[in-house]
Parts: C-alpha cells; sequence; structure tokens
C-alpha cells in the first residue's frame, strides 16, 4: 500500500504543522504502507519522509527537474522519480499511489487535492482522497464549499468523495482498503 500526501514546501511554517506532517507520515510507516510525496526536503515535505523513515518505511519522491534544488531534492529517499514538469508529476504520484492526504498547504497544494479529487469524481480512479486538518487551516475551503454546493455549483455526490478529518487516525483509517 502506497498513499501519497499532498502539503506545503513553503518556509516558515508553524512548528504545529511541522509536526502534523510528521505525524502523519509516521502513521504511514506505522500501517506498514510507503510514503509517496513531492521528493523534497523543505517544510512539511522534509517532515513526512523523515516521518515515514523514523518507523522504517519506504519514501518515493517525484520531483521534477526544476524543482530538484528549490525544493531540496530528498537523498535520503527510497526511491526519486525525476521528472520533466508538474504535469508529470502529478500523474506519476497518482499512478504509484492507492491512497491520497492533503495536509494543509498553498496553491501546489490545493492544485494537487483538487486535480485528484477531480479525478476521483469523473471515475479517472476510485482511491481514497483525505483532507487531514486538525488546526483548521481549510475550515474556510470547507465553507466555501459548502456555499458552492448551496448555489448548485457542485453536484450532487462530489463532497461526499473526499474524506476530512480532524485527527491523523481518522485519516488513516479513510485510507484502508475496504
Amino acid at each position: 500500500m502506497r498513499v501519497a500526501v499532498y502539503c506545503s514546501s513553503a518556509p516558515d511554517i508553524k512548528p504545529e504543522y511541522l509536526e502534523l506532517a510528521f505525524d502523519i507520515g509516521a502513521a504511514i510507516g506505522n500501517e506498514g504502507w510507503d510514503l509517496v510525496w513531492g521528493g523534497g526536503t523543505a517544510s512539511m515535505m522534509g517532515a513526512v519522509a523523515r516521518g515515514a523513515r523514523s518507523v522504517g518505511a519506504k519514501t518515493i519522491g517525484v520531483i521534477p527537474e526544476k524543482l530538484r534544488n528549490k525544493e531540496f531534492e530528498d537523498a535520503e529517499a527510497t526511491e526519486m522519480h525525476v521528472v520533466s514538469d508538474m504535469r508529470t508529476r502529478k500523474g506519476t504520484i497518482e499512478d504509484l499511489s492507492d491512497a491520497f492526504i492533503a495536509l494543509p498547504g498553498g496553491i501546489g497544494t490545493l492544485e494537487e487535492f483538487f486535480e485528484i479529487w477531480v479525478g476521483r469524481y469523473l471515475g479517472f480512479h476510485a482511491k481514497p482522497v483525505v483532507v487531514c486538518d486538525p488546526h483548521g487551516a481549510y475550515a474556510p475551503l470547507r465553507e466555501s464549499l459548502a456555499h458552492l454546493t448551496h448555489l448548485n455549483f457542485m453536484k450532487p455526490g462530489q463532497r461526499e468523495l473526499v474524506t476530512w478529518s480532524a485527527a491523523i487516525d481518522e485519516a488513516i483509517s479513510a485510507c484502508r482498503p475496504n
């Protein structure tokens, strides 16, 4: 079982978010699963990989050539896929993974999350999509999605394809195969 984690590579992240990333990586590893992630050591990306490796999990990175120095390619990765661009990165992560967890992050994280969610809705995959947000970073986003649903911009069943969790154990449970 391989679980992809989407998360921030931004500097100056509050410690609770770095801890969240480390802990979700460790939780993935404690299940006996492997981590698939963006391949970098910066910020939450580095923390999630360190967490996974701290309990013996394999870490499989996917990083575009152009970002190898910007996101600080993780030399300790079990496996590293260097790809040509972001579209290839997202497709490779999707192909390698059996489930997806989005942690708080910026536009890159949101782009990955929305693309994998839409892919599930359109039937390109049937893999679990989970948001783990114990500190409420995405609370306004959830309100916006509820508003769009109320306005009928979101189709019936779309919101139900994502599991929103406030705890790591809930996020991990949502990734388990049925």
